[in-house]
């Protein structure tokens, strides 16, 4: 088996999607880089790699029964086992993982770009193993999980905001409040105004949707400082991404 050693390892807990494990430009001071004092390589087939990568499902025995106890951690000088983590590449990505003793990819993480090339750099002239998926159920994408087009060229910030303006807008169609949606719909597009006013819940609703859901841009970021106000935890959530400015209407 292949092995890597000093790995630094910045892990996105429980994420499913692939897109919210930052690459290594993104990482920020702030968060809790640690050292894979050494963990094994798995070169895996892309379906794999993707399931893995992309969703928390279980891991196939197979993988597990490789990797057991055969990575280590680094802290305080300790060097401790860890039951399934390892690095697994499909010979073009790189992603590493640690169940945390389960047997789903709880932890996951890209490398630095030196430690990415020495992996594949190892697995020159090899072939990729595949591996058997058991019980597998296909991934359902919602507004909570967009799926990969809604999310591609933005940056570490605009994710993490675009996800809190979609969970705004679940709570608003939650809510089935169709003056509020109204209200909402009318924000975005005030040269709407006269036809907003005769629409349903539901038409209000798939309509803002349809229109926030596209891209990023000033005005999403405004529109999401809106649509949170006088909500204390997800105000948090913007001030961490955003510095604190004036957001003026969208109207003005």
């Amino acid at each position: 088996m292949l092995y890597i050693h000093d790995v630094w390892v910045n892990w996105f807990e429980g994420e499913e999607n692939g897109y919210n494990i930052c690459s290594f430009h993104e990482w920020r001071k702030s968060d809790g880089i640690e050292i894979l004092d050494q963990a094994p390589i798995l070169f895996i087939d892309d379906h794999t790699f993707q399931y893995i990568e992309n969703d928390l499902q279980d891991i196939p025995q197979a993988m597990l029964d490789q990797i057991y106890q055969r990575g280590y951690i680094r802290k305080n000088q300790e060097r401790k086992a860890l039951d399934y983590a390892c690095i697994v590449t499909n010979g073009k990505s790189i992603l590493a993982f640690d169940t945390m003793g389960y047997h789903i990819p709880i932890r996951k993480s890209r490398l630095i770009p030196r430690q990415e090339g020495l992996v594949l750099d190892l697995i020159q002239g090899r072939t990729a193993k595949c591996y058997e998926v058991s019980n597998h159920t296909d991934k359902e994408f919602h507004i909570l999980s967009l799926p990969q087009e809604y999310m591609i060229g933005l940056t570490r910030k605009e994710r993490q905001l675009k996800q809190l303006l979609m969970i705004a807008l679940d709570q608003l169609e939650v809510s089935n409040r169709i003056e509020e949606v109204r209200y909402w719909l009318t924000e975005w597009c005030p040269e709407n105004y006269a036809k907003i006013k005769d629409m349903s819940f539901e038409q209000a609703w798939k309509k803002l949707y349809q229109e926030v859901v596209n891209g990023w841009s000033v005005k999403h970021e405004i529109f999401c400082k809106q649509i949170i106000k006088g909500q204390t935890f997800y105000e948090d959530i913007w001030e961490r991404e955003h510095p604190p400015y004036s957001t003026t209407s969208l109207r003005s």
